[in-house]
């Protein structure tokens, strides 16, 4: 054919149906997407704080191990409450005129999904601590510290965020550790990471390959919850190993008066909806209602934390706590 003795043909020929393949598989395609996906109704646009930390995110390649997205199976139901849609996607825009939108999708979870992670760790105070070192709060975490995040000085000012830090994590005990704007606004992005909810009505897609149900045997053999487990699992990053907290930062559980006294309902509430009325402490997560936690397993939290660090308080059951559910549940439907 005298067109492969032509390169001018054979090239402006290539070069025509790359054009065209583009056109059709990319452009065209991705036009539709942006017309007709649109983003959830209660969608929540970044603040200029988060959108300047999601900038340090990718300057810190915090992507390499952190994904954005709960796939529609099983085990990633510990994400989220339902599976990542694209309507959770179509508010992201180019980051300028040069770079593409960076969606932060991820593929490796060499650490913890964050699609939901500004309602898992609301704490401001957790986050700066977890990002200056994350050992002094996840002793097993192998997350590389971030300290030049960071500065230290020798005296804090009104305009600083001062982090609590340990002395043994400090090589001058003396200063004091401020936050810099770039942690701020990376924490402010973290915060930001909540999975909207879906409008009223709408049907939560199933996860599939969801785990067999139990047999009675089975059920019974595992019906005894393992509330050292549980509080290893989503307590002790902030109430630390030993009970006794991390100071200006989160509360002590070892002598708590909550902890070891008489009113239940007041414990109950805070292990299920959270707690935000302490200046000197950051806020707590609503962990047992974020994890669907049942009555034996806010139970056996709470008897273990009861008898634990030196703490001697009377154990509670599982019928008295299903009762304070079942208030707790009440009161916040009438509200």
């Amino acid at each position: 054919m005298k067109l492969f003795d032509n390169h001018k043909k054979l090239f402006g020929v290539a070069t025509l149906l790359f054009s065209i393949l583009t056109l059709f598989v990319a452009i065209l395609p991705s036009l539709s997407n942006q017309y007709y996906i649109k983003p959830l109704p209660d969608a929540k646009p970044l603040s200029p704080s988060a959108t300047r930390g999601k900038a340090v995110f990718v300057a810190n390649g915090c992507v390499a191990c952190h994904s954005q997205q709960v796939r529609n199976v099983e085990m990633d139901k510990s994400w989220g409450s339902r599976a990542s849609l694209a309507a959770d996607y179509a508010g992201n825009v180019r980051t300028d005129f040069w770079r593409n939108t960076a969606t932060l999708m991820g593929t490796a979870r060499i650490g913890p999904d964050l699609t939901d992670v500004g309602n898992r760790q609301p704490s401001k105070e957790w986050n700066l601590v977890h990002l200056y070192n994350p050992r002094i709060v996840v002793p097993e975490s192998i997350m590389p510290a971030y300290p030049w995040l960071f500065h230290l000085t020798e005296s804090v000012t009104e305009h600083d965020v001062a982090v609590n830090i340990p002395a043994e994590y400090l090589k001058n005990s003396a200063k004091k550790v401020v936050a810099t704007s770039d942690a701020l606004d990376l924490v402010a992005y973290l915060q930001s990471l909540k999975q909207t909810p879906l409008p009223d009505g709408t049907a939560l897609p199933n996860f599939l390959y969801e785990r067999q149900e139990k047999s009675t045997t089975e059920q019974v053999q595992s019906s005894r919850v393992d509330g050292k487990a549980l509080y290893i699992a989503n307590c002790q990053a902030c109430h630390q190993a030993n009970g006794e907290g991390l100071a200006g930062a989160f509360p002590p559980l070892k002598g708590s008066s909550v902890v070891t006294g008489k009113n239940l309902e007041l414990y109950v509430d805070i292990i299920m909806n959270g707690y935000d009325a302490r200046p000197e402490y950051g806020a707590m997560a609503a962990i047992g209602t974020n994890l669907g936690w049942t009555e034996e397993e806010v139970t056996a939290v709470i008897n273990y934390e009861r008898s634990s660090w030196g703490n001697n308080a009377p154990a509670t059951t599982t019928e008295e706590i299903k009762k304070i559910l079942e208030f707790l549940k009440h009161k916040m439907e009438s509200k």
